[in-house]
This record gives structure tokens, C-alpha cells and sequence, in this order.
């Protein structure tokens, strides 16, 4: 899933972006070159950058790749270091772990921060429940714990995305993409346009369908002993108020952070405030503001 836009293609998809946070993105992918290192005969691609004692392991959504984090990325790269990744098209959710342990292990990281989003949420919990020794403390945004209602809800989804044409997959999802996520995030172009770039050849079939088996694939929550921060927003469009107060329930003892009307994806709309919640939570040992609410 290597990026391979001309700068020509790249401003026509991001036209209605500010050009300050088009060419901010664009010089990100052309100046950090992605590491490649294959796990079980997969090759994956991963960044690493930033300095500090500390390293943040990034985990994105179903529908992003390892820059769907640069504005986190810029903004915290003096004072972290940084490993962000994309995932290929593998399942089960032991793959991606033995895929993402292997990145670990080849840099010599013990023990990391870690932040999921969505998808990535998901794939955090099952990281802290199988190899809970590797985590310092962990960010779950805009997720929900296992549960058995997604897979009931999305029972016929699986199915859809192994026969319908591809193309037609993509229309779907950049409609969906329309009517739903880019109204939730306020109108932000850059929502939008990452998302219709995702669906314009930057994911295929294949990851759909290794990142949807993975949602739906049911594991045993864990009891974490490290501090958790949980994400959330109040106009979620993908994450009903049903999963967050599943998520909340589960980690009773989670810090809260809500974000009013950011929609799904709040490191795109609100990156300098979602990056000062995740300064907070992994720099202080005490979290005492009227924005942090203990569940």
C-alpha cells in the first residue's frame, strides 16, 4: 500500500484542503521513507521517527495506512519517538500480532506507549490481552471492546465484500464516506479526501476483507494493570453510544476525554487538540482537569 501519488494527482485530490495542510502531508510521505520488513513471508511497511525516551506505537483504523497519523506525528516528533505502520492484508488478528511484535523486536522496543483507533482499538485490546509485559500505558480512541453485537450487526457484510465488484465496494464506501462521515467531522476536507483517496487504489479488496475478519473476530477482553485514556465523540457516526458505554463499562477505570461533535476520526479534524490529550495522558502521572472525566 505504498503511496504513489504524482504531485499533480496528489493536489487534485486534496484541492479543497488548505494548502498548508496539503503540502504539510505531502512532504511527510516524501520525506520520511518507509522501512519494509517481512514477517511470515508478508511484507510490511512502517515508519519510525521522532526522538525521546519513549516510543508511541500508532495502530490505524479499517480505513487508513501509517500517515493517517502525521499531524500527531509533527506535533509531539520532539519529545516521542514514533512507530507507525499499515497493515497488510492478513487475518487473524494473531497475524497482525506477530507481525507488529516482530517491528517491536527488531528495534530492540521492550515497552511502548500505544494508541489505536477504531480498528486499531480493537487490535490494541487483543495486544494487551496476549502480550500485556509490552505496553507502558494505552490510548484506546473511537473503539468499542469485544462484543458479540458486531458481528451479529455486520453478519451479512462479510459476504457482500466477497462478491459484489469491487468497484461497486468503493462506490458504496465513498458514499457512505459522504452521507455520513464527512458531515459528522464538521465538513473537513481532509477527512474527506483521505478517505476517497483510501478507496481510489490505496487499499483493495484484500485489506477490506483481512481488516473487516478482523473486527468481527471475538477474543477475551483484558484486565490491563497500566493506565488507560479512552477517545471518544459524541457524534461517532461508526461507534454507537451502545459500544462506547460497553467500552466505558469495561474499563471502569479508564480516563475519558470527549470530544463534542469531532466525529470518527478526531486526529484529522482535531490534531493538535487530540495530540495534547495524548502529550497529558502519557507525560503526567496525575490527569486533574475538567476535561478528564473518571468513569
Amino acid at each position: 500500500m505504498n503511496v504513489s501519488l504524482d504531485k499533480q494527482t496528489f493536489d487534485r485530490v486534496y484541492a479543497r484542503v488548505t494548502p498548508e495542510i496539503r503540502e504539510s502531508l505531502w512532504r511527510f510521505r516524501r520525506n520520511l521513507p518507509l522501512q519494509r520488513w517481512s514477517v511470515d513471508g508478508v511484507p510490511w511497511e512502517y515508519l519510525i521517527t521522532g526522538k525521546g525516551r519513549q516510543t508511541i506505537l500508532f495502530l490505524h483504523g479499517l480505513a487508513g495506512a501509517y500517515d493517517v497519523w502525521w499531524q500527531q506525528i509533527r506535533i509531539l516528533q520532539d519529545e516521542f519517538r514514533m512507530m507507525t505502520l499499515t497493515y497488510p492484508p492478513v487475518f487473524p488478528l494473531a497475524a497482525l500480532e506477530r507481525g507488529i511484535m516482530h517491528l517491536l523486536d527488531r528495534h530492540r522496543l521492550e515497552r511502548v506507549l500505544m494508541v489505536g483507533t477504531s480498528m486499531g482499538g480493537y487490535l490494541a485490546q487483543y495486544l494487551m490481552a496476549r502480550r500485556p509485559e509490552r505496553f507502558l500505558k494505552v490510548v484506546l480512541s473511537n473503539t468499542f471492546p469485544p462484543n458479540p453485537y458486531i458481528a451479529r450487526k455486520n453478519r451479512f457484510t462479510g459476504l457482500l465484500l466477497s462478491v459484489l465488484p469491487e468497484g461497486l465496494i468503493w462506490r458504496r464506501f465513498r458514499t457512505h464516506t459522504r452521507k455520513m462521515i464527512y458531515p459528522a467531522s464538521g465538513g473537513h476536507e481532509l477527512t474527506l479526501a483521505y478517505l476517497n483517496e483510501m478507496s481510489r487504489g490505496r487499499m483493495r479488496r484484500t485489506h477490506l476483507i483481512a481488516r473487516f475478519r478482523c473486527i468481527v473476530e471475538p477474543f477475551e477482553a483484558p484486565f490491563p494493570a497500566v493506565p488507560i485514556l479512552i477517545l471518544e465523540s459524541e457524534n461517532d457516526p461508526l461507534v454507537e453510544p451502545r459500544l462506547r458505554g460497553m467500552l466505558r463499562r469495561r474499563y471502569a477505570g479508564a480516563y475519558v476525554y470527549t470530544f463534542p461533535d469531532a466525529g470518527h476520526f478526531p486526529y484529522l479534524n482535531r490534531p493538535r487538540e487530540y495530540a495534547v490529550c495524548l502529550k497529558r495522558f502519557f507525560t503526567e502521572d496525575r490527569h486533574v482537569s475538567r476535561k478528564w472525566e473518571r468513569v
